[in-house]
C-alpha cells in the first residue's frame, strides 16, 4: 500500500485555538447578559460545531444571535490568540516528504481554518480544508469527509483521519476510515482509549512512524 491521505482535526490536533474559541464565546455571552465560563468548561464543550457550541452556552433558543456575535468577535482573535500544537510543523514536513497528501476536516467554518493555517505558513501542506456549510452539515456526519476523499481522488481504505475526540472516530468510521487518536485537545487518553481507535498516540510526532508502518501493509494496534 502506498502513502495516501491523512485527514486531520484542527482544533486540539494540529491547533490549539481554545483560548480564541473563549475569548469569542464571553464575547457573546457578556452581550447576551449571561457569566462566561470557565475555560476549562469551554474546552470540554468545543468540537461539534458552532452552532452547537452556542446552543450549549446559551440555549438553543438564543443560539442564532450568539452565533452572529462569535463570529463578530472571532477574527479579532483567532490568529493572536492561536498557536501550533507542538510537533505539528516537523510532522507535516515529515508526512509530505514521505509522499503522504494532507487535507483538514473541522467543524470551524473554512474560511476561519483557512485564515489560521495562513497565517501559521502551514496551508501548502493541505491539498484542501473541509468546513461544515449550508451543504455539508459538521462531524461526525460523513458528507464533509467523502467530499474530501472524492477531492482527494482516494478510497476510504487510502486514507486515515487523525483528531483527539470521540467524534472524530464517528467520523472516520461512519466512512471506513482508520482513525488515530492523539490526546491533546479537550479529552485523555483513557477517554480515547474507550474509542478502541486504530493507534492511540501520546504525541502527534509519532504519527509518520505509524503511518510507515501502515504504507506497508501492517495497520498496527493502539499504542500509549
Amino acid at each position: 500500500m502506498e502513502p495516501g491521505l491523512v485527514v486531520f482535526d484542527l482544533d486540539g490536533t494540529l491547533i490549539d485555538g481554545y483560548a480564541a474559541i473563549a475569548d469569542s464565546l464571553e464575547f457573546a455571552m457578556l452581550r447576551m447578559g449571561f457569566l462566561p465560563l470557565p475555560p476549562g468548561e469551554v474546552r470540554r464543550m468545543v468540537g461539534e460545531g458552532l452552532e452547537r457550541l452556542l446552543e450549549k452556552a446559551v440555549g438553543s433558543a438564543r443560539a442564532e444571535d450568539g452565533v452572529r456575535l462569535f463570529r463578530e468577535r472571532y477574527p479579532e482573535v483567532a490568529v493572536s490568540m492561536t498557536e501550533l500544537m507542538p510537533g505539528v510543523r516537523e510532522t507535516l514536513e515529515e508526512l509530505e516528504l514521505a509522499g503522504w497528501r494532507m487535507a483538514v476536516a473541522s467543524n470551524k467554518p473554512a474560511r476561519f481554518s483557512k485564515m489560521i493555517l495562513d497565517a501559521n505558513a502551514i496551508s501548502g501542506y493541505f491539498v484542501t480544508v473541509g468546513g461544515p456549510d449550508g451543504e455539508v452539515p459538521p462531524k461526525p456526519d460523513p458528507v464533509m469527509l467523502r467530499r474530501i476523499l472524492a477531492h482527494a481522488g482516494v478510497t476510504p481504505a487510502e486514507a486515515v483521519v487523525v483528531g483527539d475526540m470521540e467524534i472524530d472516530a464517528q467520523f472516520a468510521r461512519a466512512v471506513g476510515c482508520p482513525i488515530v487518536l492523539i490526546p491533546g485537545g479537550s479529552r485523555t487518553a483513557k477517554e480515547l482509549a474507550a474509542e478502541n481507535p486504530d493507534a492511540l498516540l501520546s504525541s502527534i510526532r509519532d504519527l509518520p512512524s505509524w503511518l510507515a508502518g501502515k504504507s506497508t501493509g501492517h495497520l498496527s494496534g493502539s499504542a500509549d
